[in-house]
């Protein structure tokens, strides 16, 4: 499966690659905004494509047959750009999809956008934000799972996860962004994740396993 990674260069991003990479069933494609982080990844064996989310995305999602957003706008951007990139870049990659019939798209979200104004002092932006591009893919034609996990850490992967479709008891809870990053490119291939949408954090189960009853 060759596989578009939208926001390649992030943190999350670049092991969604280096998973793929790995892989013997994925050929992976970073879509960077800078040629000069082609290198990088081209030395993973990846494939590179320049495109910016805020412009024209037909080639970058040209020829492939599966879509992971990984993308964000970052903590230290203001409301425009948070809206310009996790809102209206999702929803940009998403329209460009279905023109192409690309089917397959995984997106990663968050905990807290089924209800953003309940989110954390300044998190409500970037929860709409993500509430909105959901709803979009949701109403889509292609085949969607939103992932929608806590607060990242930067820990070893444990490889073990909880995922419910909203998660009871998530205060002061984490998850590694390792794990995050496993999940979304195991959800490519689990037919039982085509249609959902879940949170996930730190657990007990093995991540295959539970996507198998996601």
């Amino acid at each position: 499966m060759k596989v578009l990674v939208v926001g390649a260069n992030g943190t999350t991003g670049k092991q969604v690659v280096e998973l793929l990479s790995k892989s013997n069933e994925h050929q992976p494609v970073a879509m960077l905004r800078d040629k000069k982080q082609a290198p990088d990844f081209e030395r993973l064996g990846s494939h590179t494509v320049i495109a910016d989310l805020e412009g024209d995305v037909s080639k970058a999602v040209e020829g492939v047959d599966a879509i992971i957003f990984a993308a964000g706008s970052g903590g230290n951007t203001g409301d425009d750009k948070t809206i310009a990139v996790d809102q209206n870049g999702a929803i940009n990659v998403i329209n460009e999809a279905q023109k192409q019939n690309v089917k397959r798209f995984v997106m990663l979200s968050s905990v807290g956008t089924d209800n953003p104004a309940a989110g954390p002092d300044g998190l409500q932006v970037y929860l709409q934000a993500k509430a909105v591009a959901d709803q979009h893919l949701e109403n889509s034609n292609l085949h969607y799972t939103i992932v929608r996990p806590g607060s990242l850490t930067n820990d070893a992967p444990s490889g073990k996860i909880e995922l419910a479709t909203m998660i009871a008891d998530k205060e002061g809870r984490t998850i590694a962004r390792a794990d995050v990053a496993n999940v979304l490119v195991s959800a490519l291939t689990i037919e039982d994740t085509v249609g959902k949408k879940f949170e996930i954090l730190t657990g007990d189960t093995d991540i295959e396993r539970a996507l198998q009853f996601a």
